[in-house]
């Protein structure tokens, strides 16, 4: 382009950065994703480093986050904090590294590798050990003081820990990020909708939200968490190495990611970044990619800054978890319950790595909701190998072209009468021989986490029934080879294979028969809950309301539909069909024979010798019951490193607190 292009196409870039940096750092409520910023940030880059006579020093390049809000005292930082520059693929990481030797003139140097928290950047300042004012990031000089809502944060310890490695100083500015977990997150949304409340768009929403509520009893009712990371101005100290910057914050007491790692060459690093995105959905917490810093302090003061940016550390994205796209239409899935979904069909966009065209509206109340109208421009995400869903439309992209989504009032497979229930989100197709339900059961039925059955996918699975060879889950263990032959692309070995898998699939674990079922309001969790306690099918279908309403966390509604579920006659007829095709699921130990029998344990903190998700299993394993929350019913909190506000609440209730030692013992006596 020209230019008088270029410098047209340049305003309005910066004049849109802008308009989105007020969205997301003074509104905490951004309308486009990370990815969309990023790009239109590197657009703007790119144009201002071909056109530099068009350089002005308010642009959005030369600038940190934005201006503080005026409801909040200003606070300026004894130290800037600048924001980092980002590498979107393997490639840009190679080429920092290659970079920083060349600028460092040495090749034999350390880096330090850190999960990103996608969070909120803050500042605190802490004078003879203890901790005086806390800021927002702001412009990266001068932020905004929330103080006193800092301090509601459990893990932020007010006093320095004066027993440590390292003498505490008169005066330490600490960096850290404040952050809100997944799980935490989601409750609060639940409670944020049935208040009739917008919910937040993501951890960092939600955090930064907390973090700037002017009633710090608010900020108290949010569970943030912080990690800190670094270190800003401290008089009279010097340390040599970033590692040890963080060494000393422990020792302190202060919170640092214990999946922080020192790396000796960038090979390495790569190898931790590809770990991190693998680990990344089981985390507790979201993180959007790895910082990767210079370990030598000496040697980042020589590389120096550029711009708005430290030249020593890039932060290394993932794939982003959320893109914008356009909504094209709005379609019906119906469920195995006979649940009415709508499905948002949109422009194909890359999100996590995956390219993704379609995602949940949920219900009915969500569209209304979100306000979600065909032809909208929408946020959607994809968080590990979660379905795709639209978390809010942006509405300064409006047209007035768009048009409202009306549920259809008869079911779009069958044409039958659809009911919505008092008390129910969703309508639901009430004819139980609607062949969409049929065909849903069946695919839950052999799904992973039901009977596992290997080659008995979506397609099969609907192509035997379009076939009329099976009515039932249970159907499918009489079928033959010969009858598999019949259907079209099932040569001898793909049915060899499926009946192999079907047999194999007769005597499976108690907790995977009953979720496999599809009984209403029966998950994974409750199945494992329900096959522990009853020890066989036979019972459990033998059970009453009352029988089941005993067991801890089987309430009223469960227990209605685990009874109904076996008293209606076509699933009588199903379970006697399994039973003569030799289907025997394995005994469960029962809780009366269980070492663990009856106790509930909440987890806290992580673990040296196992993984959570395995000491949960063990627990599960042994009859005894895992909880996320502590309440008066629970028996034993386990406290691992860095444990959170679950403890406090535990030693508040009186709670056994068992260490990581304690609990071993306990499970291997």
């Amino acid at each position: 382009m020209d230019k008088d292009a270029a410098w047209e196409k340049i305003a309005k870039l910066r004049k849109t950065i802008e308009y989105h940096n007020n969205r997301y750092y003074q509104q905490d409520n951004p309308e486009i994703s990370d990815s969309e910023y990023d790009r239109l940030m590197s657009e703007l880059q790119a144009l201002e480093e071909l056109y530099p006579d068009g350089h002005i020093a308010s642009s959005p390049t030369q600038r940190v986050g934005a201006a503080p809000l005026a409801k909040f005292s200003s606070f300026e930082h004894p130290s800037p904090m600048l924001s980092l520059a980002n590498g979107f693929s393997r490639e840009e990481i190679i080429d920092f590294d290659v970079r920083i030797k060349k600028l460092a003139a040495i090749n034999n140097f350390s880096y330090v590798a850190e999960p990103k928290l996608d969070g909120l950047a803050v500042n605190l300042v802490y004078e003879n050990g203890r901790f005086i004012r806390g800021a927002t990031r702001g412009d990266g000089f001068t932020g905004e003081d929330v103080s006193q809502n800092l301090k509601t944060i459990s893990t932020l310890p007010l006093q320095i820990n004066n027993s440590g490695s390292h003498p505490v100083p008169d005066f330490v500015e600490i960096r850290g990020e404040v952050y809100m977990e997944i799980e935490s997150l989601n409750k609060l949304n639940r409670r944020r909708l049935d208040e009739g409340d917008e919910p937040f768009a993501n951890p960092r929403n939600a955090a930064a939200g907390a973090l700037r509520q002017l009633d710090p009893k608010i900020t108290a009712r949010r569970p943030l968490n912080i990690f800190l990371y670094a270190v800003g101005k401290i008089p009279g100290v010097n340390f040599s190495s970033h590692w040890e910057v963080l060494q000393i914050l422990q020792s302190w007491g202060f919170p640092v990611n214990p999946l922080v790692q020192k790396v000796n060459d960038i090979n390495i690093f790569l190898e931790y970044f590809a770990r991190m995105g693998d680990l990344r959905k089981s985390l507790p917490y979201e993180i959007d990619g790895v910082v990767l810093k210079v370990n030598d302090l000496a040697l980042q003061e020589k590389l120096g800054n550029v711009s708005r940016n430290p030249r020593w550390a890039l932060a290394c994205k993932f794939p982003a978890t959320q893109a914008t796209t356009v909504l094209h239409d709005i379609i019906i899935q119906v469920g195995r319950i006979g649940s009415l979904t709508p499905v948002a069909i949109m422009e194909p966009v890359n999100v996590g790595g995956v390219t993704v065209s379609r995602a949940t509206l949920h219900n009915e109340d969500e569209i209304l909701k979100k306000d979600i109208r065909i032809g909208d421009t929408v946020i959607i995400q994809r968080a590990g190998d979660v379905i795709p869903e639209v978390v809010k439309v942006v509405l300064s992209r409006r047209t007035g072209k768009e048009k409202e989504f009306q549920m259809p009032s008869h079911c779009p497979v069958c044409g039958s009468e659809v009911v919505r229930e008092e008390g129910e989100v969703a309508r639901r197709c009430i004819n139980l021989s609607c062949p969409a339900q049929i065909k849903e059961n069946i695919k839950h039925f052999a799904s992973r986490g039901g009977m596992d059955i290997e080659g008995l996918g979506e397609k099969i699975s609907a192509q035997l029934f379009d076939a009329q060879l099976i009515y039932d889950p249970a159907d499918l263990y009489f079928l033959t080879k010969e009858k598999l032959l019949e259907l079209d692309r099932h040569g001898e070995k793909s049915a060899h294979k499926l009946i192999e898998s079907l047999q194999r699939s007769k005597n499976p674990p108690l907790n995977k028969f009953i979720y496999a079922l599809g009984i209403r309001n029966t998950g994974e969790h409750i199945a494992k809950i329900l096959a522990r306690e009853f020890g066989s099918i036979d019972k459990l279908m033998a059970a009453t309301v009352d029988d089941l309403t005993a067991v801890y966390e089987i309430g009223p509604e469960i227990a209605a539909s685990v009874v109904h579920f076996f008293s209606e006659p076509k699933n009588k007829t199903v379970m006697d069909k399994f039973q003569k095709a030799g289907v025997i699921p394995q005994a469960t130990v029962t809780a009366k024979d269980s070492p663990l029998q009856g106790r509930s344990f909440v987890f806290t903190g992580s673990l040296e010798s196992m993984p959570r998700s395995e000491a949960k299993a063990i627990v599960e394993q042994m009859g005894g019951s895992v909880h996320s929350s502590t309440t008066s019913k629970t028996t034993y909190v386990v406290a691992g490193r860095e444990p959170g506000s679950k403890l406090d609440k535990a030693r508040s209730l009186g709670i056994t607190i068992l260490g990581e030692d304690e609990f071993l013992k306990l499970v291997c006596r």
